[in-house]
């Protein structure tokens, strides 16, 4: 089956799995899905997640059941998740990303919890150590502030006459302190100089980029659910203010910004299938090590390129995993 058909079936099987069916295989395994943002946002990684299980012999609705509950980025909706699906005594608890890990680990102390990315598991509290969870939760680190070094890196290639870096962060997102620390330091090693830039609200988002008028040559995104749903209101408003971009993965570059780099967040989502496949056979979360990501992917947008006047590199641009024209 072609890609882009498997991901229409699948997301045709998110939204419209008939609850009387539901009912009649009530006896199956039961996997909790929470995904961060919304499915139309993430369709992509549902699907990644839906095939490795179907490969590993889970078939949904067949032998097993998948709850899926969307919380668009809004904090509120991972506590109302979380507590929905221990209430619905899920066997697994899969929690995209590391706010809606810490509203399941908050629900829950029994339900195996997983994973398919966290930005810092161990200074966010998610788990104990990397080798040895502990506890009920595990999964895979996106390494989200490890990278920020190499990011900057590409985009100082990509334009060598940055001196000020506008860093755009969610005040309430719970690793952007670690995060913000490691862009900080990278950045002074580079002689780039960090201005900070913080939303909380959509309504924050074009007074925040509007104030960096005259303060920075370029914008860093840092991620997390609430910025990726707004990703292409924020790269809107970059465009007009004349910012090239850097994120941390490829959903925002397809929504106008200039390049990302980072782990291929399909292949997370591949891999956490993995584990929730080892607990439903009997395996423990506190057994199961928290895993790194294997596969990065540059994506570079040649449209925003042009539309900003910028002519990039055609070393950078040969050794990207995506151009898109």
């Amino acid at each position: 089956m072609r890609r882009r058909e498997f991901i229409t079936l699948v997301g045709g099987t998110l939204v419209a799995w008939p609850m009387p069916a539901r009912a009649q295989q009530a006896k199956l395994p039961t996997i909790g899905y929470l995904g961060s943002g919304s499915l139309e946002g993430q369709r992509e990684w549902a699907a990644a997640f839906v095939q490795r299980l179907r490969e590993l012999g889970w078939l949904e609705g067949r032998t097993v059941i998948i709850e899926y509950r969307w919380a668009e980025g809004r904090s509120e909706r991972f506590a109302e998740a979380a507590s929905e699906f221990v209430r619905l005594k899920v066997d697994v608890l899969l929690a995209g990303g590391t706010e809606a890990t810490l509203a399941a680990k908050r629900a829950t102390s029994v339900i195996p919890i997983v994973f398919p990315l966290a930005g810092d598991p161990i200074g966010t509290g998610i788990v104990a150590s990397l080798g040895r969870p502990g506890g009920n939760v595990t999964g895979l680190s996106n390494l989200s502030s490890d990278l920020s070094a190499k990011r900057l890196a590409l985009l100082r290639e990509a334009l060598p006459a940055v001196r000020r870096l506008a860093i755009l962060a969610n005040a309430d997102y719970s690793g952007g302190v670690t995060e913000m620390a490691e862009i900080a330091s990278a950045a002074r090693t580079l002689g780039i100089e960090v201005v900070p830039a913080t939303i909380r609200r959509a309504e924050d988002i074009a007074p925040a980029i509007e104030a960096l008028k005259d303060r920075a040559e370029a914008l860093y995104v840092m991620g997390e659910p609430f910025v990726n749903t707004h990703r292409l209101r924020i790269n809107i408003f970059a465009l007009a203010g004349r910012l090239p971009t850097m994120h941390g993965q490829r959903e925002y570059v397809e929504a106008a910004g200039l390049m990302s780099y980072g782990p291929n967040f399909p292949d997370l989502n591949r891999r956490a299938a993995e584990y929730v496949d080892k607990i439903l056979r009997g395996a423990k979360p506190a057994d199961l090590p928290v895993e790194q990501p294997t596969k990065f992917d540059l994506v570079i947008n040649l449209v925003t390129a042009r539309a900003l006047g910028i002519t990039l590199p055609a070393t950078l641009l040969a050794r990207a995993d995506a151009v898109i024209e």
